[in-house]
């Protein structure tokens, strides 16, 4: 936590994507630091350690998002990961979440609702 709100670490080369995500979690109550590459997003969880992190799928290249969960686990980290992609229903259906290492999928465009709800579920405010 920072300044006393849960600090969330958003990694995605998307800066369309970042200023809107950004707004959207500040305008939750979250504290939002980004990252626009995996390398960079290793580099501010180490230093941050964020309460929750999302993780764009296709970055700089195209399993990228997914080489930076399976570091993050290998660091022992226990702050929730949720996925965010634009490849279609079909990874939230056929994907074991737990198994990469997520807790859960969201898909792109991203819902306020949607997002703002689970994030206060799962980090409790």
């Amino acid at each position: 936590m920072s300044d006393g709100r849960p600090l969330i670490l958003y990694v995605d080369d998307d800066p369309d994507y970042v200023e809107v995500v950004g707004k959207l979690l500040e305008s939750g109550g979250y504290e939002m630091v980004q990252a626009g590459s995996a390398e960079e997003g290793l580099r501010v969880y180490k230093s941050r350690r964020p309460d929750l992190v999302l993780v764009d799928l296709m970055m700089e290249e195209v399993d990228s998002g997914a080489a930076l969960v399976k570091e993050l686990r290998l660091l022992g980290n226990r702050a929730p990961i949720y996925m965010l992609s634009s490849v279609g229903e079909g990874m939230n259906l056929s994907a074991d979440h737990a198994a990469l290492g997520l807790a859960g999928v969201f898909q792109k465009p991203i819902d306020r609702a949607t997002l703002l709800g689970v994030i206060k579920a799962r980090l409790g405010r």
